[in-house]
């Protein structure tokens, strides 16, 4: 079957696609859902995360935890799946990685005896200080065709649906 170089307008009208590029198909109906775009724009953010994580060699879930500890010394396992929204058995190995990589490090809770607390070694802080401020830097990035106050908007109105 031969590949037709016409795209469909907003108007449902057939028009010429640019040589090289792919057509355009209508997305008017995904682009009225909530989780759509939501993915969309994740795509781009977390395609900027990656690319500039990489040095640090976190990914998104390890930062996540790490800046956690960072501002909350002494966080419980218990207290990181709540917060994430994830399994116990996923973090244990998570735990485990960031250890032996020497950036965390267990003591027992001060409160309660059968809890640990997990605390950033000196090299986590010095790893997360760095790695929060590439994260500013790479969300402002990825977020530069918004104001600063649609920015805030965005997230207070993303936080309305999860929180």
């Amino acid at each position: 079957m031969a590949s037709s170089s016409k795209s469909v307008s907003a108007k449902g009208e057939q028009a010429a696609a640019p040589q090289g590029r792919p057509e355009r198909l209508d997305a008017r109906m995904l682009e009225t859902l909530v989780g759509y775009n939501a993915r969309r724009a994740w795509l781009i953010v977390s395609a900027f995360f990656a690319e500039r994580m990489a040095p640090y060699g976190l990914k998104q879930i390890d930062f996540s935890v790490l800046s956690l500890l960072a501002h909350n010394p002494g966080a419980t396992s218990r207290q990181l799946c709540n917060t994430l929204d994830i399994l116990p058995p996923n973090l244990v190995s998570l735990v485990a990685t960031l250890d032996s990589r020497g950036l965390i490090e267990r003591r027992p809770h001060p409160h309660d005896g059968r809890a640990v607390g997990l605390h950033l070694t000196a090299a986590g802080e010095t790893l997360i200080r760095e790695a929060e401020q590439t994260v500013v830097q790479l969300e402002a990035d990825a977020s530069a065709r918004l104001t600063s106050r649609e920015r805030e908007t965005l997230i207070r109105l993303l936080q309305k649906i999860y929180l």
